[in-house]
């Protein structure tokens, strides 16, 4: 009996610790997943020490540098949906034209209002103005990371819904040519553009990993007075 709750401990033990590891991994192999095509720098605008929206004129300020091969203004924001108690992310794609009523959401948005293709998702802005959107299409990617909790939507909603003025961007994005460069051209930005942020691809995947590590060494602190508990049992 001693021998098999001994054993039956050991395994439980095991099955913990190995549940973690796994776990911050399949984490860490998702956060690698969601950024492989994100862009190698984005420039936030910073005012009183908070990210503000930035000028569509700064954009000509940053083209010239040596080294940027292209950029151009994101819009993108959050929403509070009190139906459903959860957060949406809304952003205008680049490479997709939609028409003012039409939205493409995440599988996660789907099943937790029963939308479908052909549905109506009725949101209401800050200002209390109703917003009714047709689903055109739900998105589907290799990880739900990225389109769980997203809402794509055409440029004009974007902005009325959030009333943003014209010429504003929530942020830039830069691509490089050479990635060894990166540090070199985020010097130049911010001598350039002393007001904004340079974040760099790597700076976000480096506190992915962090965040992560983190985590999991806190859950191996909690879990060491089992593991303690169960050398004393073995010993004795």
């Amino acid at each position: 009996g001693k021998n098999l709750g001994l054993l039956l401990v050991y395994a439980l033990i095991v099955f913990l610790l190995a549940s973690v590891m796994l776990l911050a991994q399949a984490l860490r192999s998702e956060a690698q997943l969601v950024l492989a095509d994100s862009p190698e720098i984005i420039l936030q605008r910073m005012l009183a020490g908070r990210h503000h929206l930035i000028p569509g004129n700064y954009l000509e300020s940053v083209k010239p540098i040596r080294g940027v091969v292209g950029a151009h203004g994101r819009l993108w924001g959050y929403f509070y949906d009190p139906a459903v108690q959860a957060n949406y992310t809304l952003m205008v794609p680049r490479n997709r034209v939609l028409d003012n009523d039409q939205i493409i959401i995440g599988a996660g948005i789907a099943r937790t209002r029963g939308l479908g293709i052909g549905d109506f998702l009725s949101l209401h802005a800050a200002d209390g103005r109703p917003f009714v959107f047709r689903v055109a299409e739900i998105m589907q990617a290799r990880s739900e990371l990225i389109n769980a909790d997203l809402i794509l939507l055409s440029e004009a909603s974007f902005r009325s819904f959030f009333n943003m003025p014209q010429g504003h961007y929530t942020d830039l994005v830069l691509r490089v040519h050479n990635p060894r460069e990166l540090s070199k051209i985020a010097e130049k930005l911010i001598l350039e553009l002393p007001d904004t942020r340079p974040i760099l691809r790597d700076e976000i995947l480096r506190t992915y990993q962090s965040v992560f590590s983190w985590r999991q060494g806190m859950i191996f602190v909690l879990l060491s007075g089992s593991v303690f508990a169960f050398v004393i049992f073995a010993w004795d």
